[in-house]
């Protein structure tokens, strides 16, 4: 997009200015923005100054293709971001004139003296009418449709094709006058229209009726066209091809804006100082355009191009190193880590080896050496001075610099960054694809991360049947809305466990450490061993922008001699709600029916604390409910006098048998015996069946490697139930006697409940895997 002609008129930045973490997340682009004389919507990033500050997260650039992320607020007179006029239409509140901008501006031009216009040009700074001097309000108003484009409503359409004496033409110069009645109870009856050339009068009674403007054209065939004009006012065009019918919506809706954003923990090795100062060093930016450049030769071969890559590598270790006054090898491991394709890890932000690597960070896990100086100081403790139940871990983390970014933002629904890459128009990107750069900002401070004990979880779920129960009614309320039928997820009880612990722990920090709860907030690390890495974790941390850091209030909170309070109150406080007991009992409420007995009262937060839109909470996890209390994870504690101290024994091996009084015990109900097939037949199924890619990958690398000839043949379309367990679940192919069973997509909770109780299981997504061989080896 080349904007070097388009004019740009400079702003007050005191009564023009929004903080960064505002400009990348609430004002982002693409949102409008009420300053006192005006209201504007951020225009796209091409068309920002250039003064916004680079900031780095090795880690998120490579996964999000970018160089770099622009801050705003970049000069000493906190210019960067630039602005877009819109809402266009405005009217005088005294002569009662309603009309666009273009108008008020010519006007403007006709009636102003030379030297007033250089203080206000075209109006940028005050809109005032020409003609009686009062300040013009904006429109109410505003359309907006499902693939992101945002249009003024219609003013001059609806006026003719709603006259109340039957629907005009839309005569050759419309001028309107906008009123309002005297009489507050009208409603939109009292918002009265009317156009001075042909008379055509209306109001705005109907104009929010779902189906209105579709109910007009279908009346008035080919006369006014009421579709979406398909407008992005941030960038300044029009898609011409939407064709959809826009919604009306008031202008400060929530719903004409959700930002689409991605945020990541800068840990080691990327958070230590070497990294920020070669990334601030002028010569690294030599040194980048200097590979891109040989990159883009023409004519060389790969292996002279390669040639001069190390030599430039090489060159520019010895210059930057100088330059810093670091060791050049540390420069050169960093620099190659960073620009060289065959050193790049790159994993999408929303997956597991994303997330594993913070946490094996967070936990210590990862071997972390570093400086006072760095982004990240990790502090461990001793768990057994906390001795409090269920709890593995408790790390310090004095200091941690998290990047958030804008990677672009939907209207009328929320749209996940995990979706990004699918065939959806509801996304809008912030940024063109050429643009190398996505708005974004660094949130500075400290946090507490609490690693609960996987093996008391997996006891506490395994035969569970009224916890499986509740994340069932979840899983369908959830694949029954618009996200679910998108972007399939697979919810667990493990999950519900830890968001809604992590919320009912801010609640009780904020309460116990004086901080603003809109300032907290959580990361939650969640994984089971089938999708490569074993998470129970929550990281709760300052989530307060434009700042250098906190003053350790919260990290003081989860010392030992104060954490175990906090942690029991935060549990005690779930047991009763002041909705209860309407809340308790909730079969799905909030946004989609996804959450069970969690409500603002008790367990939801504000939304910039939570990492899924305060959805996937339930209180009877952890308190159990009115009629089964031993579903709640910390029953014995609550009902049972067990105490708040560290649990004896193996707890894990207690609640398996109270869940699952045969442990190990596999009982099969129905089934197709195949034992007089062949496997060819088993093979074709599984590949004709396949949902995944990974199913497909199985069939077929087994049947090149013919690793199951000869083996025993299995039982096909099995139910099945575990001792002790009335439940029944389902699985592909069964083995009974061996204790093999196949998974396919959709048979997870099966599978979970397989496993916990001991059996081989194999999940065909996962594809063909070292575990499954291994399984499938062992085969009589």
């Amino acid at each position: 997009m080349d904007v070097r002609s388009i004019e740009k008129i400079r702003l007050n930045s005191t009564s023009h200015s929004v903080r960064a973490a505002q400009a990348v997340l609430q004002y982002g682009v693409g949102a409008m923005v009420d300053f006192p004389s005006q209201t504007l919507m951020t225009a796209a990033p091409e068309y920002w100054e250039d003064e916004v500050i680079p900031i780095h997260d090795e880690r998120l650039e490579k996964s999000l293709g970018v160089r770099y992320f622009g801050m705003p607020a970049g000069g000493k007179n906190r210019d960067g971001i630039s602005y877009a006029r819109f809402p266009e239409w405005y009217f005088c509140p005294k002569c009662r004139r309603f009309q666009p901008l273009s108008k008020w501006i010519a006007e403007y031009n006709s009636q102003t003296k030379e030297r007033d216009k250089v203080n206000n040009p075209d109006m940028s700074r005050r809109l005032r009418c020409p003609r009686d001097h009062v300040e013009l309000v904006v429109a109410r108003i505003i359309t907006v449709c499902e693939h992101g484009h945002i249009n003024d409503f219609p003013w001059v359409k609806w006026t003719h094709a709603k006259n109340f004496g039957g629907a005009k033409d839309v005569c050759e110069n419309p001028c309107l006058e906008f009123k309002t009645s005297p009489v507050a109870s009208e409603g939109l009856e009292g918002l009265s229209l009317r156009c001075r050339t042909c008379g055509a009068a209306t109001t705005l009674n109907g104009a929010f009726n779902e189906g209105e403007f579709e109910k007009l054209d279908k009346k008035y065939p080919g006369k006014y066209n009421f579709t979406c004009d398909g407008g992005h006012p941030w960038k300044g065009v029009r898609d011409k091809d939407c064709g959809l019918y826009p919604k009306v919506l008031q202008r400060g809706s929530s719903s004409v804006y959700f930002p689409v954003t991605a945020s990541s923990l800068v840990i080691p090795p990327f958070s230590n100082i070497i990294n920020r100062k070669i990334e601030d060093s002028r010569l690294y930016d030599e040194f980048r355009n200097a590979i891109k450049t040989i990159r883009t030769m023409r004519g060389i071969p790969t292996e002279v191009m390669e040639e001069n890559i190390l030599s430039s590598v090489e060159d520019y270790s010895k210059k930057i190193a100088d330059n810093i006054g670091c060791e050049k090898g540390q420069v050169k491991e960093i620099l190659e880590r960073r620009l060289l394709p065959d050193n790049a890890v790159n994993y999408d932000t929303g997956s597991i080896e994303y997330r594993a690597a913070e946490f094996d960070a967070l936990s210590g896990r990862a071997s972390v050496e570093g400086t006072k100086y760095d982004d990240f100081k990790r502090v461990p403790t001793d768990i057994a001075r906390y001795d409090i139940p269920f709890v593995k871990e408790i790390s310090l983390i004095e200091k941690i610099r998290e990047v958030q970014v804008l990677l672009g933002f939907s209207r009328m629904e929320p749209f996940p960054a995990s979706m990004i890459g699918t065939k959806s128009d509801r996304f809008v990107s912030a940024k063109e694809k050429e643009t190398e750069w996505y708005p974004g900002y660094n949130v500075y401070g400290e946090g507490i991360f609490i690693e609960f004990d996987n093996d008391v979880i997996n006891a506490w779920r395994s035969g569970n049947t009224a916890l499986e129960k509740r994340v069932r009614i979840l899983q369908e309320n959830y694949n029954n809305s618009f996200l679910g039928s998108q972007h399939p997820r697979r919810i667990t009880g493990k999950f519900l466990l830890l968001h809604t612990m992590s919320h009912l722990l801010i609640k009780q920090l904020s309460f116990e450490c004086g901080y603003n709860i809109s300032s907290l907030k959580e990361r939650i690390y969640c994984g089971e061993a089938s999708e490569g890495k074993e998470m129970a974790g929550i990281l709760i941390y300052t989530a307060s922008g434009d700042s250098e850091g906190t003053l350790g209030g919260l990290v003081r909170q989860g010392r030992y001699d104060t954490f175990p309070r906090i942690y029991k109150k935060a549990v005690e406080s779930a047991v009763t709600c002041s909705n209860d007991p309407i809340c308790l009992l909730s079969s799905g409420q909030g946004r989609d029916s996804l959450n069970l007995s969690a409500c603002y009262s008790c367990g939801l937060l504000p939304e910039t604390c939570c990492e899924e839109f305060n959805v996937f909470l339930d209180r009877g996890v952890i308190v159990g409910t009115y009629e089964n209390r031993k579903l709640g994870f910390f029953r014995e504690q609550l009902y049972e006098n067990a105490g708040w101290k560290a649990c004896e024994g193996n707890l894990s091996d207690k609640r398996m048998e109270e869940n699952n009084p045969e442990f190990g015990s596999l009982i099969m109900v129905a089934g197709t015996d195949m034992r007089e097939e062949d496997w060819s037949s088993v093979l074709s199924d599984i590949f004709q069946f396949a949902e995944t890619d990974g199913e497909r990958e199985f069939s077929r690398r087994l049947t090149e490697n013919g690793l199951l000839r000869g083996r025993e043949m299995p039982f096909r379309d099995v139910k099945f139930t575990l001792s002790g367990n009335a439940t029944e679940w389902e699985c592909d192919y069964c083995w009974p006697e061996q204790k093999i069973l196949y998974f396919s997509y959709g048979q997870e909770p099966g599978r979970d409940a397989a496993s916990a109780a001991g059996m081989k299981c194999i999940y065909g997504p996962d594809g063909y895997t070292e575990k499954a061989e291994k399984i499938i080896k062992g085969m009589k």
